[in-house]
């Protein structure tokens, strides 16, 4: 199916005219970023994480130490809800109570489950590369005792739901006449130039992976 399913859990109430639920959508706000935010509960108590993810079809990889507390809780198949937002721009309308904001997110429903340790390699390389692109190939892999000592979840997309605002401010009617201005800030995140590590060997180039860096890859 091109769409994800609508229901009572992922519909969206609130302004249903800025939501899709059209997986393409979804997986290309996913792949614009690597921080989501993720949402469970624990004997009655909320918890909310933000983590490094990696997208892999309709697969979410997650990871943390072993010792993990949450990541020891979720890995028993605990109802997990998974967020991802891009700020695009300050909507600055004639009223403060018309100002807004220009945003893509996503909200992802699915249960975290181990994956396990033939896997393992192939999720952090997910991870890695929907981090900086290319990086997995340039570096050391993990040895067996980081392997170990890392817990690995991948969450199946069971349903989500996108929502987006694009453009100008909607003001009243009536405040159009108004000598006050009104438009849209952008904002986007942008990389630096890279900064070498003080330890690192003299005439070691930067790798094309720094070194072409975008964040916005996926927009």
């Amino acid at each position: 199916m091109n769409t994800y399913r609508i229901t009572e859990r992922n519909q969206v109430k609130r302004l249903p005219k800025r939501a899709s639920y059209d997986r393409e959508t979804v997986y290309k706000i996913l792949d614009a970023a690597f921080v989501c935010h993720v949402g469970f509960v624990v004997e009655g108590q909320p918890f909310v994480i933000p983590t490094a993810y990696g997208r892999d079809g309709d697969k979410i990889y997650i990871h943390g130490a072993t010792k993990s507390r949450m990541l020891a809780h979720m890995e028993q198949g605990l109802p997990v809800c998974l967020t991802v937002t891009h700020l695009d721009g300050i909507v600055v309308a004639r009223s403060t109570f018309h100002s807004s904001v220009n945003y893509r997110s996503v909200m992802v429903f699915g249960q975290a489950k181990p994956v396990g340790n033939d896997r393992k390699s192939y999720a952090l390389e997910v991870i890695t590369n929907q981090i900086i692109n290319g990086r997995w190939e340039e570096a050391r892999p993990p040895h067996e005792k980081e392997l170990k000592g890392t817990t690995v979840l991948a969450i199946e997309i069971e349903s989500a739901s996108a929502k987006i605002r694009t453009g100008g401010p909607n003001d009243e009617k009536e405040d159009y006449d108004l000598d006050i201005w009104a438009g849209i800030i952008p904002l986007r995140m942008i990389a630096g130039t890279p900064v070498a590590d003080e330890w690192l060997r003299e005439g070691l180039p930067i790798p094309p992976s720094a070194k072409n860096y975008q964040y916005a890859k996926g927009k």
